[in-house]
């Protein structure tokens, strides 16, 4: 089956499940942008439990613009601010250094559009696995899709998220706030290491 998905930022566990799993990866293009979504979030295990970090965008609600139009906002310093918060929050993980620096153009170079920042992060990470990155853009929305496409667009919706549950792992701070399911794949990956492919080939959806 092929799937139909958002390109997130540093997309979450189940999107990557979901990619993983597929024969075919879709991203959608041809959407309007929406905000208080994952597709300029993501979810890191900080000292204090969970965090969102947001990329800040150029978007008006008054005007609807697709999200492949919508601009970062780079006035502030959030790449160098995410640096930071990841650096705290997995520095001591086992294998934080043996990718960080694969990563970090992603943090030293400016980005125009959020859709072309999340592209190069989705990029990077199948670098880091070792697995080709391989995909092509819808041409136009549809809001049903054909019967050998499996739609996980919902997955990019944080305000109605769909509950997963996936196997634990040892997070760093898992002995204060216990495991915590389904944040960024940079979470998995400073953690697992070259173990993040085979774990996420084991887990399974819910939908």
């Amino acid at each position: 089956m092929d799937v139909l998905l958002h390109p997130t930022y540093f997309p979450n566990v189940a999107h990557f499940v979901a990619m993983l799993k597929a024969d075919e990866i879709i991203f959608e293009v041809c959407d309007n942008y929406q905000k208080q979504t994952y597709r300029n979030r993501t979810s890191v295990y900080a000292a204090n439990g969970k965090l969102d970090l947001n990329i800040p965008v150029i978007y008006s609600q008054k005007n609807r613009q697709l999200f492949e139009d919508v601009a970062i906002f780079n006035e502030e310093p959030w790449q160098t601010q995410h640096l930071k918060t990841l650096e705290s929050a997995y520095r001591t993980s086992p294998f934080f250094e043996f990718y960080i620096d694969d990563l970090m153009p992603l943090f030293t170079s400016e980005a125009n559009t959020v859709m072309d920042f999340n592209l190069n992060a989705n990029r990077l990470i199948f670098e880091c696995l070792q697995l080709p990155f391989v995909y092509s853009k819808t041409e136009r929305f549809q809001l049903d899709t054909e019967d050998h496409i499996i739609d996980a667009r919902p997955l990019a919706n944080c305000r109605k998220e769909i509950p997963q549950k996936f196997n634990p792992y040892a997070q760093v701070f898992d002995d204060k706030y216990g495991f915590l399911s389904n944040l960024s794949i940079l979470d998995l990956l400073f953690n697992e290491g070259p173990n993040t492919e085979l774990y996420l080939e084991s887990q399974h959806l819910n939908f």
